[in-house]
């Protein structure tokens, strides 16, 4: 019998063959081998046939047991999240026969609190963006992708995925491709605009990127930037300027739909350009194309409006 290690090789064989995003099955693969991990050192399981629900009851317990790197326990939101890796995992093995039917089941999820999402206030974000060091390739790097997070509401794994002819400047806007590869186009404000053109042309090159390497940021050794890098400079971008509290890139993500709405932005548009398919009837009923997208991000986003009247 296939140990619990092979299959879940398998699995994510299968999720690459779905276009599943490279964050999902990075977050849902280490998850589950940390798991496995458990199981095996804990309970001396290594196949499916010897997996059980007083398995999983076990680890979830074990799990909200855990602490953070500061000390704290894990937040109910960080629990959740490797609970969802491992149910996934578990439904897998049963879709495959190799489970009892009722087994992902045994994994509950736990309450999260329902807290308002952190959103800077446009004057904080401009304040940070503007006092950023942009001397040298990584500095200048870093201050497109915040200008471009802010700009189009992009998550961060879309911002990373981003390669270089996605980008279309007689347009001002960017292919995105979101969760489960699904595809929409973006408008790019006019401030990230110039950002871009002046890093691909000037910046970029310098960085060092080996042949075929499309990717539109660049990390260490000239490849595609990674989520890890990106977390650490935006904590170190935050701190420098007096920022408290968590800082994360969906924060600019929500700040930027939180000024459109301020803005009295369409909820419609909103929702094309963040890719939420909360909306998707109205298509029955309405009829967007991106012309219309860029007109209303044009109208209502502050940067936009920075840049207006920088031109005055």
């Amino acid at each position: 019998m296939k140990t619990l290690a092979t299959l879940l090789d398998e699995y994510h064989l299968l999720m690459r063959s779905r276009n599943f995003s490279y964050t999902t099955m990075l977050v849902r693969c280490s998850n589950a081998r940390a798991f496995l991990r458990w199981l095996e050192t804990g309970a001396r399981v290594r196949t499916p046939d010897r997996l059980r629900e007083e398995h999983l009851r076990k680890w979830q317990l074990a799990l909200s047991r855990r602490c953070a790197r500061n000390g704290l326990p894990l937040r109910p939101r960080a629990v959740n999240k490797q609970l969802e890796s491992v149910r996934a995992f578990a439904e897998y093995l049963r879709q495959e026969g190799l489970v009892p039917t009722r087994l992902p089941e045994a994994l509950v999820y736990v309450r999260v609190p329902q807290t308002l999402p952190r959103v800077l206030p446009h004057a904080d974000i401009r304040r940070m963006l503007e006092g950023m060091e942009t001397a040298s390739a990584a500095g200048f790097r870093n201050r497109t992708m915040l200008e471009l997070l802010y700009s189009s509401g992009l998550r961060a794994a879309e911002l990373l995925g981003m390669n270089i002819a996605d980008i279309d400047f007689a347009q001002a806007t960017v292919l995105i491709r979101g969760k489960g590869r699904k595809e929409r186009i973006v408008p790019v404000g006019e401030t990230a605009k110039r950002f871009i053109e002046s890093y691909l042309r000037a910046v970029r090159p310098s960085l060092r990127p080996p042949p075929g390497e499309d990717a539109v940021f660049l990390g260490s050794g000239g490849r595609r930037l990674r989520y890890h890098t990106l977390r650490r400079i935006i904590v170190t971008i935050a701190a420098e300027a007096g920022l408290k509290g968590k800082l994360t890139a969906h924060v600019f993500r929500r700040s930027c739909a939180t000024e459109l709405v301020r803005g009295n932005a369409n909820l419609y548009h909103i929702s094309r350009l963040l890719g939420h398919e909360s909306l998707d009837t109205l298509q029955h009923y309405a009829k967007l194309d991106v012309s219309d997208l860029r007109k209303t991000h044009h109208r209502t986003h502050p940067r936009e409006k920075d840049e207006q009247a920088r031109g005055r």
